[in-house]
């Protein structure tokens, strides 16, 4: 008798092949049989009309905070994620020496904007050096497995003090001091190394983070650690409109540890086409022997206004910055005056520089997101185009726009992804054999993005939702956010719904599945805000063979542990 069967389901096994019908049964937290299974289980499901999948496998999120307060890690886990890689894009919380906490904090607060209130109440300082913060997650239990890699930033600190976050050039004795610490932390279960070279990403304080400007001597130097200790993934977020050049010394290195590397591939305005350079460049990489991928988003990269997020069109005007720190209820009503609409209209906001100027004033890139989300508008969608259509400014139609559905609504601006107006550059980058799919950063951007949600996405919208152009098969969504994300980073355990792999699925309603429209809480501690995105259609999430999510609603369980290090399958006897 096995301990658990999931019988006559829609079986979509991570490989991508053909889906199929049929059963799946569970002992002892590993798939034993998948097709006809004759034998009973103690539990039974019945999953007949329902998807059976492998569980999603998330290569890039920003958990490292919220992984000790959180058991459930949301909102992935309500998106079927069940395992988070954490300690990506060079930040994190280790190695940090206790007088260097709050400078980290600072960093993620800047970088991924998570508020620094709920970091600092939040945290569970147990740890110094990178191995110590393994051992603080490994005590604890999650709601799926977690597994995290050096950051940069940190390290740089650690190592360097002042001169390390000030950027400076570091010395060969910064260097192999850089590399023993990575090297101790793969050793210890990390599985791979970040960098970021992107000129977005800063502190809090406005200051770049440490390593955007590192020296290829710097980084071959802290390569090395992987490929000495033949283990880990090198991943760097890029500055995006200049990888063509990085992706030269990136492969170099890459080819030189003989380890895998990743690089964040987005469409940006400045250089609509360059993606299809770096797809090429990646293409005669691979067709050489190279480990290198690029790493892509299910959709554009988007920002969400609001009035309760990060930023909105009013953001920096005087009169809203009079009422911004004030109780809700009391700004909502503020808002709703007249005579207060008149004044912020009127009001020309200061100059905060050219890339805040774009986010607040560029209306020919904004767009209502909507009650049901909307992440691929058309341009005449945009507010410059309907104020022009109605003949009045987009500013009055942003403010308007702004107040339905009690203040929460939202606007949306596409950074990334979406230079054309349309996703035809995002289908084909799904479709392309040498991407992984990421860039969710699920537990980063409060108040500005929830993007944890693409998992789902994929399935709402690629699959049997998009209606202005190509689909992608079922089959090849799947694959795409399971076998090759775990195999990625060598977790060959997980990623597809074969005998001697973790039993970690999802069982989807498919026709139900809906993604909500996203909306703002203050449930972080210290009171935080965070943007967060529900969905109806996750029937339910299994971990380990147990059930961690029924329709929605946490079971109580939690299964998941950290990772430590690549993984292999195990032995299916009988």
């Amino acid at each position: 008798m096995h301990d658990l069967v999931i019988r006559n389901a829609t079986i979509v096994d991570g490989t991508g092949a053909k889906a199929f019908q049929g059963d799946l049964a569970v002992d002892e937290g590993l798939i034993t049989a998948v097709g006809e299974v004759l034998s009973p289980g103690k539990q039974e499901v019945d999953a007949s009309g329902l998807l059976l999948a492998p569980g999603w496998v998330d290569m890039h999120t920003h958990y490292d905070g919220q992984a000790t307060w959180d058991p459930y890690l949301t909102p992935s886990g309500w998106h079927g994620v069940t395992t988070s890689v954490m300690g990506n894009c060079g930040v994190g919380f280790a190695p940090a020496k206790p007088d260097e906490r709050d400078w980290v904090i600072n960093l993620m607060e800047g970088v991924e904007d998570i508020p620094g209130a709920a970091l600092h109440e939040g945290l569970q300082w147990e740890w110094e050096t990178f191995p110590e913060f393994l051992d603080a997650l490994e005590r604890r239990e999650f709601g799926m497995d977690i597994a995290t890699q050096v950051p940069h930033g940190p390290l740089r600190a650690y190592v360097m003090g002042k001169r390390g976050i000030a950027n400076e050039p570091a010395t060969p004795e910064d260097i192999a001091a850089m590399k023993a610490i990575v090297k101790e932390g793969i050793a210890a279960g990390a599985l791979g190394f970040s960098t970021s070279r992107t000129l977005i990403h800063r502190s809090a304080d406005g200051e770049l983070m440490p390593g955007t400007f590192a020296e290829h001597d710097e980084l071959f130097g802290i390569g090395e650690a992987l490929g000495e200790l033949d283990k880990g993934v090198f991943q760097m977020t890029s500055n995006h409109v200049d990888m063509d050049k990085e992706f030269v010394w990136l492969r170099e290195l890459c080819d030189r540890i003989q380890r895998p590397a990743c690089f964040n591939l987005l469409q940006a305005d400045e250089r609509p086409e360059l993606w299809r350079t770096m797809l090429r460049l990646t293409e005669e990489a691979v067709s050489e022997g190279s480990l290198i991928r690029a790493q892509i988003s299910g959709r554009p990269a988007g920002l969400l206004q609001g009035w309760r997020c990060t930023a909105h069109p009013f953001v920096f005007c005087p009169s809203w910055q009079a009422i911004a720190e004030r109780p809700w209820e009391e700004i909502l009503a503020t808002l709703r005056t007249a005579e207060f609409r008149e004044t912020l209209l009127d009001e020309v906001p200061p100059s905060m520089g050219d890339f805040y100027d774009f986010l607040t004033r560029t209306w020919g890139k904004m767009f209502a997101l909507g009650s049901e989300p909307n992440y691929e508008p058309k341009p005449e969608e945009s507010l410059a185009a309907l104020a022009e259509a109605q003949g009045c400014t987009a500013a009055e139609l942003a403010y308007d726009l702004l107040l339905e559905n009690e203040g929460e609504a939202l606007i949306y601006f596409p950074i990334f992804n979406y230079s054309g107006f349309d996703m035809d550059p995002i289908l084909t980058m799904l479709q392309h054999p040498h991407t992984r799919i990421g860039l969710g950063d699920g537990g980063a951007h409060c108040g500005a993005i929830q993007d944890a949600s693409i998992p789902t996405y994929l399935l709402t919208h690629w699959v049997k939702g998009r209606t202005r152009g190509g689909r992608i098969p079922l089959e090849v969504a799947v694959r795409k956010q399971t076998r090759d994300t775990a195999e990625f980073y060598g977790l060959l355990d997980r990623g597809a719904l074969q005998p001697g792999l973790r039993a970690d699925f999802n069982l989807i309603d498919l026709d139900a599945l809906e993604l909500h429209a996203p909306r703002v809480v203050r449930d972080l501690p210290a009171g935080g805000r965070r943007l967060i995105q529900e969905v109806t259609g996750y029937v339910g999430t299994w971990v380990h063979g147990v059930q961690v999510y029924a329709n929605g609603e946490t079971t109580g369980a939690l299964p998941g542990r950290l990772i430590r290090g690549a993984k292999q399958p195990a032995a299916v006897v009988g």
